[in-house]
């Protein structure tokens, strides 16, 4: 059974589809607990929240602060981080139960975790383009995003020292503990909303993905990243 944690800042546009695709695994019993991570929402996220039975934690204001308070309120030995714009595709449930069955037979869940493919809910050549870039980075870099979902058992996670209270790359940062050699790719994939691409364009949003990875490997704080990139 596992925790699922989702990252809140007035998400009340996609959090309802999120939270749906979730339900039939609690009804199944593969998800137990839903932990709202809430860094100030002033919509009606957290009305939602409640309504659907979540537990809520409020924090201070950054992904790796919410994703790492909402981990502590977990009850359950898998974690299952996931943003609040991503819907997991059907078939998702049997890959993570195969998963989770797999390594705990092998002994490796301690050293094993595991992510989902990337897609958006746009049509187009660019979306398809991103999708393709991300599955290469993924392939050469093992260097998947947040917006992929990350399944890995809580004593995992902790030995891994969780995820950094850093205002942004928290998944990066975290990845790379985890390394190439530990990770996973699941086929079902994690549907993320494309509004923030089409809202700033997809060739700025893709830059400022890259300018801000570029940053983080050559050592630039985080808190001077997100002072350019905002």
């Amino acid at each position: 059974m596992l925790t699922v944690v989702v990252p809140t800042l007035d998400c009340e546009r996609t959090l309802v589809a999120t939270l749906a695709a979730l339900i039939p695994a609690a009804a199944d019993g593969l998800v137990g607990q839903v932990v709202i991570a809430d860094g100030g929402s002033t919509d009606a996220t957290l009305d939602i929240a409640d309504e659907l039975g979540c537990d809520i934690v409020r924090c201070p204001r950054g992904r790796g602060i919410q994703l790492a308070a909402g981990a502590r309120l977990a009850r359950h030995p898998w974690l299952l981080f996931l943003h609040a714009d991503t819907c997991l595709e059907d078939g998702w449930m049997r890959e993570v139960r195969a998963f989770i069955e797999r390594v705990e037979a092998k002994g490796e869940a301690d050293r094993r975790a595991a992510v989902f493919g990337f897609a958006l809910d746009d049509h187009g050549f660019r979306p398809r383009l991103l999708e393709a870039m991300v599955g290469l980075r993924c392939a050469l870099f093992a260097l998947p995003y947040g917006d992929q979902g990350l399944l890995i058992s809580r004593r995992h996670y902790e030995r891994l020292g969780g995820f950094r209270p850093i205002p942004l790359m928290e998944d990066v940062d975290l990845v790379r503990r985890i390394g190439r050699r530990g990770l996973v790719y699941l086929r079902a994939r994690a549907v993320t909303s494309a509004e923030r691409y089409r809202a700033s364009g997809y060739l700025a949003r893709m830059a400022r993905n890259l300018g801000c990875l570029t940053l983080f490997f050559l050592r630039v704080p985080p808190r001077v990243i997100v002072r350019i990139y905002g």
